[in-house]
Parts: structure tokens; sequence; C-alpha cells
């Protein structure tokens, strides 16, 4: 069996994609370790091969297509809130850095006391952290020996495992919080007591857009779409969306809860959800498409995966955002028309955008940053999960869309994470026995443990006394971590909650940049 394996290598990979499918459904404990099975799987069987004396392999370009494709994914679906929370975020960042900087002086002085020489120690602050590029920097500084590697193959293991037991740690926590992804919204009616009361655009104003105003029916008249600068008086009756207690501090400054249901009534205007699948609106902002001035509609929400959002103005909409749109009835058969308005949004992969952020994003990868001790670089996974966060932002560029449906990119992303997942098991597993019997075994195995440990209680620590949401800091484990596997267990666990993507997206490149550094500085310095 293992030669036709190592005879067939496609064969093989197969092979691991279907038994870490298995391994991931069993639960322990209320948990599964979904795609993060294949890992443990792929590490398995390479080390049982060895042991046959058959090496088991995955290409390794196959492993880095996977990996450039997760990343490239996780940049699309996190960019639109990673940019949001850049404004407050960068404390983070420069918290994770100092972590992992932490996590390297632990792995110094450590190795130090153990005896280990530099290149080991390098090696297994790498695996201890998972970052291959931070392998294959300390690898290149140290030359032509193998030593990182031989730490790196045995801290790895421990340094997925440990990290995502803090991780479910952490969303344990975070479910016992009342906090969700993104605020319940609800409709209410809402009857005006107030004369001469003010109109929709300044009461919208006075609740920063936390709310939105969809009709309004006049003491006197028809219903009608609610426009900025539609009055408010005394009888009047209001349809407002938004968050509870913000719907509680509107109908304090109105009036009154009504009873009156003024949704029901499709007399006059009608309401249905429309799927934006027409390319030449996509990157675009909602009051660019001139949905007012054209049909007379208005836009109430936005839901985009799972979650719904209250659009403003300026709110960038993507391709398959599905759109709550209120109009004459009237003008919803051409307004559902002019947005396209097809199932097809939702699995575009758009080619286009994606070859060109992959190939912007391997090139950002590629460019050499100098240091004084030599250069380094970014890598590609780094650099396509920059790409992705800047196409994710931008939308567009000119008439050319570059971003994609989060429901392709969430498909897409969980193809290259299995793929990597995969590659990466093997790798580990061609070293790992060998490793584990050689007289710096327990040694190795030691310090990965201690130096995971300590980069895990670092960061808790850190994101408590920053207050992070634990869902949001189960994400940010994994992208101190830099590992997919991580992401992919916290996104299984949590229900593909988005504070989860969120966090890994807001550290990772921070992350990366600083393990790649002191990888080398480990070699260099230690």
């Amino acid at each position: 069996m293992f030669a036709l394996l190592a005879q067939f290598p496609m064969l093989f990979f197969a092979m691991l994609l279907v038994l870490g499918a298995l391994l991931g459904q069993i639960r322990v404990a209320g948990a599964t370790l979904g795609p993060a099975a294949v890992l443990f799987v792929a590490l398995g069987m390479t080390a049982w091969g060895i042991t046959q004396g058959v090496e088991l392999t995955v290409p390794e370009v196959l492993g880095t297509f996977g990996l450039i494709l997760f990343t490239y994914t996780v940049g699309i679906i996190s960019g639109p809130n990673f940019f949001g929370s850049l404004r407050r975020g960068w404390p983070v960042m420069l918290t994770t850095v100092a972590c992992v900087a932490v996590a390297a002086i632990v792995a110094a002085l450590g190795g130090k006391a153990l005896g280990l020489p530099n290149p080991v120690i390098a090696g297994t602050y790498a695996g201890a952290l998972t970052n291959t590029p931070a392998l294959a920097a300390a690898s290149q500084a140290a030359g032509e020996t193998q030593l990182p590697a031989v730490g790196y193959s045995i801290s790895y293991l421990w340094g997925v495992i440990g990290m995502m037991l803090a991780t479910a740690w952490a969303l344990r926590r975070g479910a016992r919080d009342n906090a969700s992804a993104a605020p319940r919204l609800e409709q209410r009616t809402v009857r005006v007591d107030r004369a001469a009361g003010p109109t929709v655009g300044q009461l919208l104003k006075n609740h920063a857009g936390a709310v939105t105003v969809t009709r309004v029916k006049h003491a006197t008249g028809p219903m009608v779409v609610a426009s900025s600068d539609e009055p408010l008086d005394q009888g009047d009756l209001i349809s407002v969306i938004g968050p509870p207690d913000e719907l509680a501090a509107v109908t304090a400054e109105l009036g009154h809860i009504s009873s009156v249901d003024i949704i029901g009534d499709r007399t006059d205007l009608d309401s249905n959800r429309v799927t934006l699948s027409s390319a030449t609106f996509a990157g675009h902002r909602l009051d660019e498409l001139g949905l007012g001035a054209r049909f007379g509609a208005h836009v109430s929400r936005v839901r985009r995966g799972d979650v719904d959002m209250i659009p403003t103005p300026d709110f960038v909409l993507q391709l398959g955002d599905r759109l709550r749109v209120v109009a004459p009835r009237d003008q919803m058969r051409p307004l559902r028309a002019y947005l396209g308005d097809s199932e097809r949004g939702f699995s575009d992969i758009n080619p286009l955008g994606l070859a060109l952020g992959l190939t912007v994003g391997i090139g950002i990868g590629m460019i050499p940053i100098p240091l004084p001790t030599g250069t380094f670089t970014l890598g590609s996974a780094a650099g396509t999960l920059l790409a992705g966060l800047v196409f994710a932002r931008i939308g567009r560029v000119g008439p050319i869309p570059i971003s994609m449906p989060t429901a392709a990119a969430h498909a897409l992303s969980a193809l290259g994470v299995l793929v990597f997942l995969a590659y990466a098991g093997t790798k580990a597993g061609l070293l790992f026995a060998e490793a584990v019997s050689s007289n710096l075994g327990w040694k190795v195995a030691l310090l990965g443990f201690v130096v995971t440990i300590a980069a895990a209680a670092a960061l808790l620590l850190a994101g408590r006394l920053q207050r992070t949401d634990w869902v949001q800091l189960a994400g940010q484990l994994g992208g101190a971590q830099t590992q997919p596997a991580l992401l992919a267990f916290a996104n299984t666990r949590s229900s593909f909650d988005t504070r989860v993507s969120l966090g890994y997206a807001l550290v990772y490149p921070a992350a990366m940049v600083g393990k790649i550094l002191l990888a080398q500085l480990l070699v260099l310095l230690g």
C-alpha cells in the first residue's frame, strides 16, 4: 500500500482528505477537529510510511497553492472589517509582536539552558509558533545545516495542539458572554407623538447611522419610502430597523410603539431581498447606485455571509450581497433586473480578480526587505493576505471588479486550507520519527512545549488587558500563531463567527513579519 501511495502522490493526497474528513467529524467532549484533522492524519501517515522505508509526500507546489489560496481568501473575507478596525486595532498589532518577541526570549534562554545550538533553537521557535516562513528564514540564516528543520518537526505538533487548546478555552469563555458577532437587528413600528418632529435625515443623524427608517405613513396620505428629507409629524407611523437599545431610544424620542402593521400593508410599497449579482456595481458605494432617484427605493439592510448590517450611503457593496429593498410595487421588477438578482452572485469567484490578487500577493511576498544582517522576504502567504485585504477594501480598479462574493471566498478558503494542511502534515512527518529518536528529541520537545505555552499565555493575558472580545481573541490566537488550522478550528467551533476572521487578519501580518525576523535573529544573535 505504501509503495502504491508513494508512486501516486495525488492518490495519497486524496486519501488524506478522506481520512481527515472522517476523523474531523468525531466529537470528543462536544468538540471536533474539523479541517485540522487532515494535518494530523498526514503527519501520522507520513511518519508510518518512514518506518516502512517509504517516503510519502504531497507535491510542494500543491501545498503552496493551497496556502496562498487560503490566505488570499481570508484577506477577502476580512478586508472590510480589517480596515474598519485598523484605527483602533494598531495597539493589538504591536502587542502581538511583543508577545511573539517574549516567546523568542523564552526560546533563547531555555535553549541555552538545555545546551541546544542556535539553529535548533530557531527551528524549535518556528515550530512552536507553527510558522513555516520563519523556518525557511532560519534555515537560510543557518546555512547548509538541517538543524532548524529538526527543531521544527518536533515542536510543530504541540504548537498546533497547545494553541488549539487555548483557542477552545477562549471560545468557551466567549460562549458565556452576551456579545454577538453583530448587533441583532429588529423592526419596530413607532407612532410619532411629537408635533413638528425631526426629518428622517435628522433622526438618523441623531443615532449615528445605527438605525434606518424604511417607511413613513403620514396621518393623512399614502405610505411612502422614507427619504432623508421626509418630515415627521404627530400621528405619523414609521418603520424603524436597528438594535434593540437604539430602537428603544428612537421610541422614547418620538413617541410610543404602535401595534399597526405597516410592513404587512403592501398596497403601495413592497419589500424584497435582492441579490447584487451585477459586476457593474461591485466595489461601488451604495449611494452611487442611485436607487432612490431611479426607483424611489431604500435599502434597509445588507446581508453579507450570515450577518445583517445597516448600510450607510458610503457602504461599499460586494458581489453576492443581499439587499433588503423597499420600493413602490411597480418599481420592484425593474429594480431587481437593475441589480441582477441572480443566484450566480453567490458563487462567482471572479477569475480575473482572483488571478490578479494572487499575482500581486506573490509579488509582494518576494520583495526583499533589508536588515542589518541581510535581507528577508514576507513570503507568499503574508503577501497574498495583504493583497486580499486591500482588494476587498477597494473592490474594483476602474471598470474591473477585483473582489469576490463572501460565499465564494469561504468556499475557496475551505478548499485552500485542506490542501495546505495535507502538505504541511507530510512535510513535518518526514523528519518526525528520526528527530524524536535522536538525542535532541526530549530537549526540543520540552523547549517547544514551553515556548508555545509562553506565547499562548502572553497573548491571552494581553488580549484581556486590552478588553478584547473572547471570540475575536480566539481568532487573534490563530493569527498570532499564523496557523490556518487554528482559524479553521475556531471557525468551525464558532459557526464561522466573523469576529474570528477579523481577529486572525488583524494580527496575522504583524505576527508573520515579527516571527520571520526573530527566527533569523535567534540563529545569528542567540
